[in-house]
């Protein structure tokens, strides 16, 4: 599984106690959140960003980690990309761009 990144610069983020607050169905506690980012679930860890001394993850990150651990459940592997091939599909991507004239 490849790594599951926060973008401070794109990504919504928010404190680990709004995420806890914002998820769907029965209330979550805090220290729930703070062991999905410490011990993780299925081996996936719940991806955060220490800004100025407080504990953030992002929407992004959480909707993507949430299918990580539903798919370890379910058995189920997500496609991952090799570092390399991550930087082909942006060079692919930036080449595009440049094509269009943006």
């Amino acid at each position: 599984m490849s790594a599951i990144t926060i973008d401070t610069e794109r990504d919504d983020l928010v404190t680990l106690s709004e995420f806890a607050k914002t998820l769907p169905g029965k209330p979550v506690h805090i220290a729930t959140v703070h062991r999905w980012r410490m011990r993780g679930i299925r081996g996936i860890k719940l991806p955060t960003v220490l800004i100025g001394g407080v504990r953030h993850t992002s929407r992004q990150a959480g909707t993507a980690w949430f299918a990580a651990t539903t798919a370890a459940a379910d058995g189920e592997t997500l496609p991952t990309r090799t570092p390399q091939q991550r930087a082909k599909a942006v060079a692919a991507a930036e080449r595009a761009l440049e094509e269009m004239g943006a």
